[in-house]
């Protein structure tokens, strides 16, 4: 670690110091981010494992009403049941600020279900698989609106910790090392003048 080039002086010890201070604010402050930022991916890491274990549970749902739908049809009858008509709803984004960072929640509304047409290949084990599939789309939105917040926390955090870790392990310890330079070097000429005033006293 160099030190930096500073004229030994009583008036660059003064300015280093209160550059030292401004520092040392700076860096309480990201390690008080990076706290903040911590708990708040604590907190939507639990909301992701809330709302995958409700996606799971309905997926699972899904799954036991497609196998009944193919025993009622078969796979080739499967294939060629209707298809749904094209599903249509609203995403609602509330934004949120957590130190800068911009996260969202999310709520999904899907419009109701047009009636099935009616067909020969119709049958309730067929549209309870297709219902079932339907309602899974919120618990899919809202898992990629938290991982998404998740990201980004993730993103900051890492900025947060890399400038904190430079300011505790690089350029605090630099200013510290110059301050030490400095007053040594102070403290040698003060000695030295007094030498000198001694010598012209005589």
């Amino acid at each position: 670690m160099a030190d930096r080039d500073v004229t030994p002086t009583q008036s660059a010890f003064l300015a280093l110091k209160d550059e030292r201070q401004g520092m040392q604010e700076g860096y309480h402050f990201l390690d008080e981010k990076r706290y903040i930022l911590a708990a708040e991916c604590l907190a939507e890491l639990a909301r992701y494992e809330a709302a995958l274990t409700a996606f799971s549970r309905d997926y699972q749902d899904a799954v036991s009403a497609l196998r009944e739908a193919i025993a009622r049809h078969g796979v080739e009858g499967l294939h060629l049941y209707p298809a749904a008509a094209a599903i249509a709803g609203a995403l609602h984004l509330q934004p949120r600020s957590v130190l800068g960072v911009t996260l969202y929640d999310l709520n999904c509304a899907l419009d109701p279900p047009e009636p099935p047409a009616e067909t020969p290949l119709a049958s309730p084990e067929a549209r309870h698989c297709r219902a079932l599939f339907r309602a899974l789309m919120p618990h899919a939105a809202a898992l990629a609106a938290v991982a998404a917040n998740l990201e980004r926390l993730r993103a900051d955090y890492a900025r947060t910790a890399r400038r904190a870790r430079a300011l505790e392990e690089v350029l605090l310890p630099e200013i510290d090392d110059t301050l030490r330079r400095i007053e040594g070097a102070l403290e040698e000429s003060e000695r030295e003048e007094s030498v000198r005033a001694r010598w012209v006293g005589q």
